[in-house]
């Protein structure tokens, strides 16, 4: 299924925006995990199995398994969050971004080692380092725009012709490399004025929101500023807010009562 058409069914089925970050660290395991010989797919699948009928989607971060040599977990938590869960999308939070066949090598990656539905995408090497993602026309291809943490505003912000970079980035994957339909934009939380900013350039286009949680994000003010005309719009990521919500043998339902609380206060909000 595309992309967009399970993401959209997500958000109605699940009545939720919440995407759930997954960014496995060893130390933060509770203890009877630590020294499984499989825990860092163990310790995922449990946060997976536990939320995702309050989920949107899915954020497995590629850095944090291929820095523990768990690329092997990653494949197969993707694998099984399409057998066990195959109405919520899997985003590859990975940001890539070269040209040429480097480029064409990054997709294969994504889509068809990982399998993936969707990837995090660096879009400043311009449209041919991002034209291998447009070509999979299932699949969705996310693009930096507005980024969450502090330094994002080193280039971002930069006047760029009468309006800031972020919004050129905006107005040119809406316009001109969304002609299948598949791209959506990363805009923090933490910029929640400049966010709306983008909302009113792209229409309904979803983003990717980053920021909530650990990085202070105002969650009123997302919502405010950033729901599209449907009332969804939005994936408000949550990582270590939700899977490292408890420390102990019940830690996956601690993920669960975290995720629904997210989701919760989201809905209260937006209603």
């Amino acid at each position: 299924m595309h992309f967009m058409q399970s993401l959209q069914q997500a958000w109605q089925r699940h009545d939720s925006l919440v995407c759930v970050g997954l960014d496995p660290e060893p130390a933060k395991f509770p203890a009877h995990l630590r020294e499984a010989p499989d825990a860092v797919f163990e310790f995922c699948r449990a946060i997976v199995d536990a939320t995702a009928d309050l989920a949107c989607a899915f954020k497995p971060q590629i850095a944090h398994f291929a820095a523990l040599r768990a690329e092997d977990a990653l494949e197969r938590l993707i694998a099984h969050i399409h057998a066990r869960h195959p109405g919520v999308p899997v985003i590859l939070d990975a940001k890539r971004g070269d040209i040429g066949s480097t480029a064409q090598h990054y997709a294969g990656e994504a889509f068809d080692r990982y399998r993936a539905d969707a990837i995090t995408l660096n879009p400043y090497l311009g449209r041919d380092s991002i034209q291998p993602f447009l070509e999979r026309a299932d699949k969705g291809v996310i693009l930096l725009c507005r980024t969450s943490n502090p330094g994002g505003a080193d280039f971002q912000a930069l006047d760029c012709g009468g309006a800031p970079l972020y919004l050129r980035v905006a107005e040119t994957v809406a316009r001109h490399w969304n002609a299948n339909g598949n791209c959506a934009l990363v805009t923090g939380a933490t910029w929640p004025e400049e966010l709306g900013k983008v909302r009113a350039l792209v229409g309904d286009m979803p983003l990717l929101v980053p920021g909530i949680g650990a990085q202070g994000g105002d969650l009123a003010a997302v919502l405010r500023h950033g729901l599209a005309a449907s009332g969804t719009g939005l994936m408000i990521n949550s990582s270590r807010g939700i899977i490292y919500a408890g420390s102990g043998e019940d830690f996956a339902d601690r993920a669960r009562l975290a995720a629904q609380e997210l989701r919760d206060t989201i809905n209260r909000l937006r209603r």
